[in-house]
């Protein structure tokens, strides 16, 4: 089992479903250089049928945080834990899918943070944002 596998069973155990599965989030690519994940426009939109915001935000954070989690295993078998994200949305998608890069900004070995690219289908940029995880060592 890698190190990806063994986060989201520890997930699953703790909570059952996850956000990012009720989102149809999946990830495509992953190591502490680079995590690309995509998810639908469709369900995950606001009333006005645009992708929504914080939609947007879950799949930045769910990236960004596979790879601080995939960094601080490698690093010294710890975990991560998200403790500040922000984004600025450059424009909507109506449809599709769009898909999430994370890469790292700084890789430490008590702080990682990621700046996530998210495009639409056609490689516009619909959002930036960057989020920043504490890397706590097993106890």
């Amino acid at each position: 089992m890698d190190a990806l596998e063994k986060i989201h069973q520890d997930q699953e155990a703790t909570v059952g479903a996850l956000l990012p599965e009720r989102l149809g989030i999946t990830i495509s690519e992953a190591s502490p250089q680079r995590v690309v994940g995509s998810m639908p426009v469709e369900g995950n939109t606001q009333p006005y049928g645009l992708l929504h915001g914080g939609a947007s935000c879950v799949l930045a954070e769910t990236l960004g945080s596979v790879g601080a989690a995939l960094h601080a295993a490698a690093t010294h078998g710890g975990i991560a834990v998200g403790i500040d994200i922000n984004a600025t949305h450059h424009r909507s998608a109506r449809s599709g899918r769009v898909t999430g890069v994370a890469t790292p900004l700084s890789l430490g070995g008590t702080l990682a943070s990621y700046e996530v690219v998210i495009s639409d289908e056609q490689g516009e940029r619909i959002c930036t944002a960057r989020i920043s995880c504490l890397l706590r060592r097993p106890a």
